[in-house]
């Protein structure tokens, strides 16, 4: 093992955007370490530059801490890249949208937990690393974020909201140890997430496409280069013009 070679941290990674996002990165020949709940499936296992998954459900204290453990090990001091992307969204088993006058206050507090207080956690548990390395953190919010949205629920959208704001202060806080922070907020991605009504907001996209997380990765991978080195508390779109109207 070379080095010299970058070293990417990347959660939520066994599907969508985040497994479109290790294959971008390994493209590029960095070295990745990987969380989710799911075992990642096998073929991509057999990448090489994918050089260690942990199993780990974040929501959970004890997981958590497990695997800023585990991940400390194989980083081996150096990290030049943090990708938040592990997140969770509530869905009413009738399909009804989740909003501040339903549901359940317990989803909630689990939703704020992973999708606002686990970058949080996890971007101090690795600040040592990410300074050695003048590394890059990038959060994936969302365009729910910003607006109403027809199908995120209330949570969602307020944690990713919230993860915006959190993302300026870590930019000015972190700065201080060269490390840049900076947000990807997706649009309607053609991932699992995806509800099946999503097709009624395509003339509210210009582009009149969904995105495909291939779309999403690439902006992630700008973030963490070089090119993007001057470039700190952003917040991206990436939603094909959705964010206009």
């Amino acid at each position: 093992m070379k080095p010299d070679r970058r070293v990417l941290l990347l959660t939520g990674a066994s599907r969508g955007i985040g497994h479109a996002t290790v294959k971008r990165f390994s493209d590029a020949g960095w070295r990745i370490i990987t969380c989710s709940r799911e075992e990642v499936p096998p073929e991509c296992k057999r990448d090489p530059n994918w050089s260690h998954h942990i199993t780990a459900d974040l929501g959970e204290t004890a997981d958590l801490d497990r695997f800023v453990a585990e991940a400390k090990e194989h980083i081996g001091g150096t990290l030049h890249a943090l990708v938040n992307n592990a997140g969770v969204s509530p869905k009413s088993p009738t399909r009804e949208r989740l909003g501040t006058l339903n549901g359940d206050l317990e989803d909630w507090h689990r939703v704020f937990h992973l999708n606002f207080f686990v970058p949080l956690m996890l971007s101090r548990a690795f600040a040592a690393e990410l300074a050695r390395g003048k590394g890059a953190v990038v959060n994936i919010t969302s365009i729910a974020g910003h607006v109403v949205h027809p199908f995120a629920g209330s949570a969602y959208a307020t944690s990713k909201a919230a993860l915006s704001a959190l993302t300026r202060e870590m930019a000015h806080d972190f700065a201080k140890l060269g490390v840049r922070v900076n947000a990807v907020a997706p649009g309607e991605i053609e991932t699992a997430m995806l509800s099946p009504e999503t097709t009624t907001l395509l003339p509210r996209i210009p582009l009149h496409r969904f995105g495909v997380p291939a779309d999403v990765a690439g902006t992630v991978f700008f973030l963490c280069s070089d090119d993007a080195a001057y470039v700190t508390a952003t917040e991206i779109s990436v939603n094909g013009g959705q964010h206009i109207y």
